[in-house]
């Protein structure tokens, strides 16, 4: 006989799990983290498949089906949805928590995702009770899953595209690759701050609170992938007194692919680009860094990094010439 899964006790262990991932002793549930979560277990589910994009389509369109309404149209508020760092946080911890439950999952995947689309369509349901109406709240969860979505594909694709074309035809080394995407990825974010958000002084290791952030989603994205946690990954950067000493050129001759595929995907934010090569970054420390016989060594890979995320960001933070950058 088959084995098959206990789907309401499934059900009620998944939703039961979500609800406690976005709790707060101190403030209750955390809503937008819920639907974060949703967000990134959907993502999870539709890599089960062989054309993610078709099932996403397919998922909105059967969630709209279920909770007989249609998203919310119109442009979003400014502040509507997190910043991108904060969705690509959450929506991982939603993909993890996901993978845990795929693992005891006995039938087969349509199963699964009708399962995950029962209990949420439940929860958008209990919220509309509480007077949150459900076509917003489906608005934002896909607007979540497909900026999640962006994030996963352009972290894989950028790394196919600088392992193929820079190393494999530009004789690029993969510390060559690690730069240039971490480099990128600080440009990138100087360049979606206000003159006012430029401010902010480096202070021996202690990095800005914006750079931070995307320096966050790069190291978590590499650990995520085995490369060990650790404190060295500042181990070795610049003091404040030395020239500055971006990548440029390494920059230079990558970022024009990586634009190309932001503006086929519709990643046009060059915050939300920023998110997308550290994590592109984070994820090829781990090619580079992973296994028996790494190509580099964690320790040299990860102030490598580092170093080329926080050079760039200065380069543009301190008023050079962006525009031959």
């Amino acid at each position: 006989m088959f084995a098959l899964t206990n789907k309401p006790e499934m059900g009620s262990r998944f939703y039961s799990a979500l609800i406690q991932l976005a709790a707060d002793h101190e403030r209750g549930i955390d809503g937008m983290k819920v639907i974060q979560h949703m967000a990134g277990v959907l993502v999870e589910t539709y890599f089960l498949f062989d054309d993610s994009d078709l099932a996403m389509q397919a998922s909105f369109k059967k969630l709209s089906s279920l909770l007989d309404c249609h998203p919310e149209t119109g442009m979003l508020a400014p502040y509507a949805l997190p910043p991108a760092h904060i969705i690509d946080m959450e929506t991982e911890r939603g993909r993890l928590a996901a993978r845990v439950f795929f693992e005891e999952w006995l039938d087969c995947d349509f199963e699964l995702h009708d399962l995950i689309l029962t209990v949420f369509h439940h929860v958008i349901i209990g919220w509309e009770d509480m007077g949150v109406p459900r076509g917003e709240t489906l608005r934002l969860l896909m607007e979540c899953v497909k900026k999640a979505m962006a994030f996963e594909i352009a972290a894989q694709e950028l790394c196919d595209v600088s392992i193929e074309y820079q190393l494999g035809r530009k004789g690029w080394t993969i510390g060559d690759c690690i730069v240039a995407l971490s480099g990128i990825s600080g440009q990138r974010l100087a360049m979606s701050l206000g003159s006012s958000e430029m401010d902010e002084f480096f202070r021996g290791s202690d990095l800005p609170d914006n750079l931070d952030r995307i320096v966050f989603n790069m190291t978590q994205e590499a650990v995520r992938l085995g490369v060990p946690a650790g404190s060295d990954w500042r181990f070795g950067l610049a003091a404040n007194d030395m020239p500055i000493n971006a990548p440029v050129e390494l920059v230079r001759e990558l970022e024009p692919r990586c634009l190309r595929f932001f503006r086929a995907i519709g990643l046009n934010g060059s915050y939300d680009q920023a998110v997308a090569c550290a994590k592109a970054a984070g994820r090829m420390i781990a090619v580079a860094s992973g296994g028996e016989l790494p190509e580099i060594e964690p320790a040299i890979a990860k102030p490598l990094a580092m170093a080329a995320i926080t050079e760039s960001y200065k380069f543009v933070c301190l008023d050079f010439d962006i525009a031959s950058y």
